[in-house]
């Protein structure tokens, strides 16, 4: 048992380092066993930790603690905030987070840590989930499956209403600086290991988008061979050429030669689902290959359709169960994407009403109706770019449509709706400055009601869809600011902070060989040999900072520290440092590379931090130069 509060530290080299690209080698299968459920919901207790509507009508991120004692629940409480703002700085996470209730179950355990960590001799654990290290202890599996008990995840996930299988995703973190996780019908991560927060996105991106790992080895260190069957069914592997993609519009022929959000361009990079040779992948590297590092195009458009797919961009209407009359005014709700705003189009017996807009609500009183029957018909879109392929996009993931009979016979019976505001963004917490703002209205039958808007006191122009603010469009200067929402014509009013100002980056290197300072370029310094870097972020609000980096121009990668130690800096070397048959911090590359390829890398680089805070505003990006020489080279 360790002291109140702390948390057990068994990490080594070994342990930490054990599943650096995640996933475990078992990333798609079912992590759970097959035990009964324990009795465990009477001491849980389910906290609400964002919600953004109602949880049937919301994708659920269900996150449970093992081996936590009641004096660790602080420690857990921390390792949910880590998780949860790394989760939101990765798109398409980012962009629709508003689609997503996040809840903690804590459940105390009587004992600190989780089974057989780090090793199979290690104790074992009295805890609620029954977690466990080596596949739950078994000599035949690998270190870094962390296995969960299902019915004890799914006894506690229970617990939050309106959630179901179908909705919701459990990740549970075991209480452990282990590395450690697996993906499946559940996703697991230890808690406070360097890159346990990088396996959450990682292992979703398994259980919720159905991705495949695209590590070009089983084993570590042992070339994983040559694929042999046909085409793959995964999204993001292909046996096809660049050419063949393009003529037969296949796989990610769309995306092509652009540059990959995960670091270097789209196009065909050799190894994939544990296979060295004879399959094809999108990016050089992406989160399903190297943690650290962004879902490229490909991966992110599978992920917008999955956890689009969860809800509906159609959250309400008019009721059309009969024929409505055209003296009334009717209205859609749709979702409100953080990221860019919803496409409405409204059409009258098959035409386009362009005088309509893009508004959420229409009066009918306004539009010269021949006597008879209609068809009406609002079509709620996500124009995302993520997402370039049309049966996606015209899928119930991104498109719905809500159909009424406008019948001229039909009088409409006065209501007494007041004006009021229904459901909007969480005024509780400062929302970033480039994030899109709702407020959604009541809908009295009789009158549509306008929401007005304004910063600091000065109205906003805001034309088309009134239920959406685009900050991002206002190019808000750095500080604090004061958004309200107004409904026009009444007293009734929402108030926003809008934290306009990016938490800092800072960076600390170790001693070089010297200094150099240039006009108009970023500052230099020599090494001829290793060479550490430490990110240090700060912020005037709460919340966990992400900080990132990135070499020469290539995928922004999250800052973790070192994979061994999260309090270590960042170790840079001319040819890398193997842990576990993988290469870190070779400079050229920064991100884990084949076990063999350790080639010294000289030469000058460019080297970018930057910070994104919890309310997910994204800092500038500040550069540094380091030159790396031979050692006992002259400059």
């Amino acid at each position: 048992m360790t002291s109140p509060g702390a948390r057990p530290r068994r990490a080594t080299l070994l342990a930490t380092a054990g599943a650096l690209l995640a996933g475990c080698l078992l990333a798609a299968a079912d992590p759970a066993t097959a035990e009964e459920a324990p009795p465990v919901t009477e001491a849980a207790t389910v906290v609400p930790v964002q919600t953004t509507g109602p949880a049937d009508k919301r994708f659920n991120i269900v996150l449970m603690g093992d081996g936590y004692t009641a004096d660790e629940m602080p420690a857990f409480r921390a390792d949910v905030d880590k998780h949860l703002n790394v989760l939101w700085s990765v798109e398409p996470f980012a962009s629709y987070r508003s689609y997503i209730n996040v809840w903690a179950v804590e459940v105390p355990s009587a004992e600190s840590g989780v089974d057989c960590d780090p090793g199979l001799e290690s104790p074992r654990r009295d805890t609620a989930l029954g977690m466990g290290f080596w596949g739950g202890c078994n000599a035949s599996s690998v270190q870094r499956l962390l296995t969960v008990n299902s019915g004890a995840a799914s006894a506690l996930a229970d617990l939050v209403p309106g959630s179901a299988d179908a909705n919701r995703q459990i990740v549970a973190l075991a209480n452990s600086d282990t590395y450690g996780g697996a993906g499946g019908t559940y996703a697991t991560a230890s808690g406070g290991n360097a890159l346990s927060s990088l396996i959450t996105p990682h292992e979703i991106g398994h259980s919720l988008g159905k991705l495949q790992d695209e590590y070009d080895y089983y084993a570590r260190g042992v070339p994983g061979g040559t694929h042999e069957g046909g085409e793959p069914g995964s999204a993001h592997h292909t046996v096809l050429t660049e050419d063949q993609m393009k003529q037969q519009r296949a796989k990610w022929w769309r995306w092509l030669g652009e540059r990959s959000e995960s670091g270097g361009v789209i196009g065909r990079h050799e190894g994939g689902m544990y296979a060295t040779k004879g399959v094809w992948r999108p990016s050089r590297h992406s989160i399903m290959k190297t943690l650290g590092y962004a879902f490229d195009q490909v991966g992110r458009e599978v992920m917008v359709q999955k956890i689009s797919g969860k809800v509906n961009l159609l959250q309400g209407h008019t009721p059309n169960t009969g024929p409505v009359g055209d003296d009334r005014t009717l209205w859609v709700e749709t979702l409100h994407p953080v990221g860019g705003e919803l496409d409405v189009v409204w059409r009258l017996d098959g035409r386009r009403l362009h005088r309509a807009g893009d508004a959420r609500t229409l009066d009918l009183r306004g539009l010269p109706l021949p006597r008879g029957t209609h068809e009406l018909t609002a079509t709620v879109t996500d124009p995302t770019p993520f997402v370039r392929d049309p049966a996606i996009r015209g899928s119930s993931a991104l498109t719905r449509t809500v159909t009424w009979t406008v019948d001229t016979a039909v009088t409409t019976p006065p209501d007494s709706v007041p004006a009021a505001f229904a459901g909007h963004t969480d005024t509780g917490a400062p929302v970033g400055s480039e994030a899109v703002v709702y407020a959604e209205t009541t809908h009295p039958a009789n009158r549509a009601l306008a929401v007005r808007w304004s910063i600091d006191g000065r109205p906003l122009a805001n034309p088309g869809n009134d239920r959406d603010l685009d900050l991002g469009a206002l190019r808000l200067r750095p500080g604090s600011h004061r958004l309200t929402a107004r409904i026009a014509g009444t007293a009734s009013t929402l108030n926003w902070t809008v934290d306009a100002s990016p938490a800092s980056s800072r960076y600390a290197l170790s001693e070089p060989l010297r200094t150099v300072h240039r006009p108009g370029r970023p500052v230099e310094y020599v090494y001829d040999g290793p060479f550490t870097m430490k990110l240090t972020a700060r912020d005037d609000r709460d919340g966990y900072v992400v900080s990132q980096f990135r070499v020469d121009g290539d995928g922004w990668q999250t800052y973790y520290g070192w994979p061994t130690d999260a309090e270590a800096p960042f170790l840079f070397t001319p040819g890398g440092t193997v842990i576990d048959d993988l290469v870190h911090g070779k400079l050229g590359t920064s991100r884990a590379v084949p076990w063999d390829d350790a080639t010294p890398d000289y030469g000058t680089h460019t080297i970018e931090h930057r910070t994104i805070d919890a309310a997910g505003n994204v800092s500038a990006p500040k550069a540094f130069l380091t030159t790396l020489v031979p050692p006992g080279a002259n400059r």
